[in-house]
Parts: structure tokens; sequence; C-alpha cells
């Protein structure tokens, strides 16, 4: 009885120094998978995050573009204003079309304050919007990891200013900028105009974007 007592206790041991052998190694393998799944977790997010800062900045960066080529039209071509489908009125030149020789025969506009004005700010939209643009990319390049495009913004949000004063002033004050002895009502605005006012919200859109993008990498 007293062997058998023995034998019994040897394998009580045995079984618990098996069970306390056991243990560390299974704590071992759960926290190695643990940490495999807060690495996988992390990477994951990581990547996430790099391809959301991709999409974000090429989408900045064609709306600012087209938002660009947009203004340069809107500042340089010959349709501010037009008076039926044979004389147009822009900032810089009143053009009739000459039906005999089908070209268009330009002259300079009248000038006013009011036409200064406006041609001022257009102006000043299209340099801001390049100045913003060249400032981007080279930011993109030379700022550190989480930096803020503060500049860009600020540069894209006052040329959205600027074109939506020009507008407006050419809104209310087109009597004054024609100087046409014609009733305004024979004509209608051009798509210069139409674009100018399509580039101040797409103008503040972008600025704002800009001002909110963190550089991720």
């Amino acid at each position: 009885m007293h062997s058998f007592l023995q034998t019994w206790e040897s394998v009580e041991r045995v079984s618990v120094c098996g069970e306390e052998g056991r243990r560390p190694a299974e704590d071992k393998e759960s926290n190695t998978e643990l940490q495999t799944k807060v690495f996988r977790r992390s990477v994951g997010t990581s990547t996430q995050g790099s391809t959301k800062m991709a999409f974000l900045l090429m989408f900045v960066t064609v709306l600012h573009l087209v938002t660009l080529a947009m203004l340069f039209i809107a500042t340089m071509e010959k349709s501010w204003w037009s008076w039926g489908d044979i004389e147009n009125t822009d900032l810089w030149y009143k053009c009739v079309y000459e039906n005999t020789t089908e070209t268009w025969l330009c002259a300079s506009a009248s000038e006013s304050e009011w036409l200064q004005s406006v041609q001022a700010l257009m102006i000043l939209s299209v340099v801001l919007s390049s100045i913003s643009f060249m400032v981007f990319l080279g930011q993109l390049f030379t700022m550190s990891k989480g930096g803020l495009f503060y500049f860009t913004g600020l540069c894209q949000l006052f040329a959205g200013f600027a074109a939506f004063v020009a507008v407006l002033i050419y809104t209310f004050q087109r009597r004054e900028i024609l100087q046409d002895a014609r009733e305004l009502e024979m004509g209608r605005f051009g798509y210069c105009y139409i674009l100018a006012w399509v580039c101040v919200p797409l103008l503040l859109v972008s600025g704002a974007l800009y001002v909110h993008l963190r550089k991720r990498a």
C-alpha cells in the first residue's frame, strides 16, 4: 500500500511538471500569434492609409489642373458677353464676325475702371492658382511627413475669392463695362463668364482640401 501511494505521488508530480512545462510553451505561442495579428493589422491599416492618400493626391492634382485650365480659358477667351452669333465681347477685345471674309475682326475694348478691376482680379486669380500648384509640387518632395499644405491651400482660396469678386463686378456693372447703347436684353452672358463662375467653387473646394491634406509619406 505504501509503495502504491509513492508511485501515485510520483505520477502526479510528473503530470504537474508536464503541465507546467507545456504552459510556458503555450503562452509563448499565444504571444507570438497575438504579435503577428497586431503586426498584420498595423500593416493593413498603413497600407489602406497610403492608398487613400495616393488617390486623394491624384484627385486634388487633377482638380487643380482642370480648374487652372478653365480659369485661363475664362480669362483669355473672347466670350464674356455675346450680342447674338456675330458679336462677342471679352475682357480685352470686342469682336465682330465678318461674313465676307469669315473671320473675326477684333478691336480693343473700351477701358473703364470696372473693366480694369475685373481684368486685374482674373489675372490675379490665375497667378495665385499657378503659384499654388507649383508650391504644391515642391512641398511633395521637400516637406516632412505629417506636414500640412497650408500655403498651397491659402493661395487657392485667395484665387477663388479673386475670381468670385471679378464675376460679381461683371454681373452688376456690365452696362458700364460694355459701354454699349443697346439694351442688355438683346445680348447674353458668354461661355467664358459661365466658366469663371464654375471656377469659383472649384477653387474654394480644392483650397479647402489642401488645407486639410496631410502628407503621409
